[in-house]
């Protein structure tokens, strides 16, 4: 999977967040596609419409202090976020789960 090409944004509303979620996670949740649009003002939201649409998601990806959990990693825009960051209008927001070597 290329993350480059999960980054572009694609044709409809431009005030939509572009999501892309790993494979790991899609594999829990039948129906969730890799990319999604949703309308959302910061990621606390944006995880709130996701647990939504695919009840649990939320819960995989933050925990109960709340935070993002260790092993994920929220970039919007390509800088690194917390719950608290803002979704400007057309925001790529790209979902990963923690490296290890």
């Amino acid at each position: 999977m290329a993350c480059i090409d999960l980054l572009v944004p694609t044709p409809g509303r431009s005030d939509m967040i572009s999501v892309a979620l790993p494979e790991a996670l899609t594999a829990l949740f039948p129906g969730a596609p890799a990319r999604i649009e949703l309308d959302a003002a910061t990621v606390d939201e944006l995880l709130t419409e996701l647990d939504r649409r695919w009840p649990g998601m939320r819960d995989r990806l933050r925990d109960t202090t709340p935070k993002i959990r260790k092993h994920i990693n929220v970039f919007v825009d390509g800088r690194r976020a917390t719950l608290a960051t803002e979704l400007p209008p057309g925001a790529a927001v790209l979902i990963l789960p923690a490296m290890r070597g």
